[in-house]
């Protein structure tokens, strides 16, 4: 087979993706394979860098180190080609009247114009809010870190953890790295902090630290030394696995005279879904599990199921449960 041969042939398989996807899908479904190569049931490799930056106290040198040199705590999240970066940093503010007791976890995730063609600059996306929204729920729903633990000083002063994520390269299941992401940085992040003039250096460990703040209520001012540290009271460790539900009809009999075709209904469940295989799909799963513990923390179904949800759902835990082990190693 010539060169021309093999481009002309890898031109029409393009085109024919573009212009018929759903079709396309079916007849590598049909034979138990995907676009990229995959069984449904197998996920892409993961990668996970941890990054922290490091300071010296009040020196004019710093020696930084990890994703984002800048943060205060990051990590690198590379699940197939979908790219993931995140940074952590913390303030002091004041807490809201209705919970002066507790402080903020404020996660979000940035979906820019230069991590795929399908998003346009300006605003956040949709999609970017959805996503988001579903992270919040995550993190501080499930209390993978006490809210209260953050308290300063009731009433009058709290930590603020802000928790950004931007995706720098789009291919499906953003939803599942960027959590990854989220948590790696919060449980190995270190940071840097200035209050009134004074360096607050926190040190890495199992959980990130928080310096030993107090209020003044003469001055109406927060200081922070550190001199005496405090662990952040991280509880949990959520990982996800998303799954895609994909329904067609496929051929089941046929007969000559008369021609006629009868069709079967096909459901497929694809892990781990990619940008491609996404806008096809009837309905996604997302199951949160506990990386260390197993736990089920939350199952998210979106979209319209037409199989039996109960079946879907114990399916994709199952699955879920498989494949934890081998995210819990990474984080």
């Amino acid at each position: 087979m010539t060169t021309n041969t093999v481009e002309n042939d890898a031109l029409k398989a393009s085109v024919f993706q573009r212009l018929h996807p759903r079709v396309y899908l079916e007849r590598f479904l049909a034979e138990n394979f995907r676009p990229d190569g995959r069984v449904p049931d197998a996920w892409r490799d993961v990668n996970l860098n941890v990054g922290v930056c490091v300071r010296g106290d009040l020196q004019p040198t710093e020696e930084r180190m990890g994703s984002i040199s800048t943060a205060d705590g990051s990590a690198l999240v590379r699940l197939g080609n979908t790219t993931v970066v995140c940074g952590v940093k913390a303030e002091i503010a004041e807490p809201e009247l209705d919970r002066e007791g507790e402080g903020f976890l404020v996660p979000n995730l940035d979906l820019p114009a230069m991590c795929s063609p399908k998003f346009k600059p300006g605003p956040p996306t949709e999609e970017a809010q959805v996503v988001s929204d579903r992270l919040n729920e995550v993190l501080v729903a499930s209390g993978i870190l006490p809210l209260d633990s953050l308290c300063i000083h009731h009433g009058k002063s709290v930590w603020v953890l802000y928790v950004d994520a931007t995706c720098i390269n789009y291919d499906g299941n953003v939803f599942d790295a960027t959590l990854l992401a989220m948590v790696a940085a919060l449980k190995n992040s270190q940071f840097l902090h200035r209050v009134d003039s004074v360096s607050c250096l926190y040190s890495l460990s199992n959980a990130a630290q928080l310096p030993k703040a107090t209020y003044d209520e003469e001055t109406g001012r927060t200081i922070c030394t550190r001199k005496t540290k405090s662990p952040l009271q991280i509880k949990r460790t959520p990982i996800a696995m998303s799954f895609g539900v994909f329904n067609s009809f496929v051929p089941w009999l046929f007969y000559n005279e008369p021609r006629v075709t009868f069709y079967a209904f096909s459901t497929t469940i694809l892990a781990d879904p990619t940008s491609f295989e996404e806008p096809l799909l009837d309905t996604t799963v997302s199951v949160v599990l506990d990386a260390h513990s197993g736990d089920l923390i939350s199952a998210i179904q979106l979209g319209i199921d037409t199989t039996p949800s109960q079946n879907l759902l114990q399916t994709c835990m199952t699955a879920a449960v498989k494949r934890r082990p081998a995210l819990a190693e990474r984080v």
